[in-house]
């Protein structure tokens, strides 16, 4: 199965100001997020940002709004983003995951996303927890669900679908 650009959208999951340095290697995966982000944003991905109980956790950190371009958020309590997120991804088949915690809210939004019939696409070097045994925990149990397993560079790549245009030179530019 070849994830399909347009038929794509992606879930930006609670990378909040209070949540991000809690997380293991949180400077190593912010940077694979930038890059992840922007490549979306050169290959016209719809995104969606959520926040998990942004009096609590705060706002999103600026390397989300800066890489994604986005200017809005979607506020949840649920740990799942799906109920909050459907009206935006309700046309598209293939939902990329990105997000933490992995264990948490990430994970619950893929079980939620394949039982509400879409193709959640888990981008794994983009999800974190406080602990990588949680995360690694995560990763399992989403596949068991139905998750297809990706990396940052891969997917981008995938959605590239091929060399030498203009598009492939920028998206070239961004994992380098």
């Amino acid at each position: 199965m070849r994830i399909e650009r347009e038929h794509t959208a992606a879930l930006i999951v609670d990378f909040q100001e209070r949540l991000v340095p809690a997380i293991a290697d949180h400077e190593a995966l912010m940077e694979r997020v930038r890059i992840l982000l922007q490549g979306l944003k050169a290959l016209e991905i719809p995104m969606t940002v959520t926040q998990q109980y942004t009096k609590g956790l705060g706002m999103s950190v600026p390397e989300v709004w800066e890489a994604s371009g986005e200017t809005e958020y979607l506020d949840k309590i649920s740990f799942s983003a799906l109920e909050v997120a459907e009206p935006k991804i309700h046309d598209k088949k293939y939902i990329l995951v990105c997000g933490m915690e992995a264990h948490c809210c990430v994970l619950q939004t893929v079980i939620d996303l394949a039982g509400a019939g879409y193709v959640p696409v888990l981008v794994t070097d983009c999800i974190g927890s406080r602990r990588e045994s949680d995360r690694e925990m995560a990763i399992r149990r989403a596949e068991q669900e139905g998750a297809v397993l990706t990396s940052s560079e891969a997917i981008l790549f995938e959605l590239l679908k091929e060399a030498g245009t203009p598009l492939s030179k920028e998206i070239l530019k961004i994992v380098k």
